[in-house]
């Protein structure tokens, strides 16, 4: 197992706190890719975590900043056990961090919009998802969570008694694009398209 108990004592009770997963049969079984999502709540990685990992058995290597979570489990766990990839030591770093995962055959997790949404709407998305699929020539799976926020909202640490749905999505695949130069011109048009299809897996407009 990816994550050796999490299995049962961390994974099983999360599920709880989703009443409905649409979209399984669209995770890719083989391969690295990218997972990207919506962000409303420090839950949403444990949420696609419980998803996708008792499906593959492969880390999520999530981008994260350190905070109040990465401060109480550590370093050493945040990196070694949940397989984060620090942004605090720089945004380039981490990007080669994460394309020589990929490249190695992980799976990166990074939410499109960088920070969580505290009024539940759609951000601008970021082009760092796209980036790093071209590079790494890789799908993207995006992923729609729907209620996330009703669980715990803004700071607020302590979950409510809410259910959430998560709607995953068909895979990105860029292959067109994968000989063209990169520039932000087409970045700024693949993000758009990317959540757009957010977009339609939450029901909620994107208005950038």
């Amino acid at each position: 197992m990816a994550y050796p108990i999490a299995k049962r004592l961390l994974f099983q009770p999360i599920r709880l706190f989703l009443k409905e997963i649409n979209g399984i049969e669209n995770i890719p079984k083989k391969g690295s890719f990218v997972i990207t999502a919506n962000h409303e709540s420090y839950l949403d990685p444990f949420f696609i975590v419980s998803a996708v990992i008792p499906l593959l058995n492969k880390k999520i290597h999530f981008l994260a900043m350190k905070g109040r979570f990465w401060d109480l489990f550590g370093d050493r766990i945040s990196r070694q056990w949940a397989g984060c990839v620090c942004l605090d030591e720089g945004k380039e770093k981490a990007f080669r961090n994460l394309l020589s995962l990929l490249k190695n055959g992980e799976i990166a997790g990074i939410f499109i919009e960088g920070q969580r949404s505290l009024d539940g709407e759609l951000q601008k998305g970021k082009t760092g998802v796209v980036r790093l699929a071209l590079e790494a020539r890789v799908p993207i799976l995006p992923i729609g969570l729907i209620g996330t926020s009703e669980i715990a909202r803004g700071n607020s640490i302590m979950p409510r008694l809410k259910r959430a749905r998560m709607e995953i999505g068909k895979p990105i695949i860029l292959d067109e694009h994968y000989n063209k130069k990169i520039d932000d011109k087409l970045l700024r048009e693949l993000t758009d398209e990317v959540m757009h299809g957010i977009s339609d897996l939450t029901g909620k407009p994107y208005r950038y």
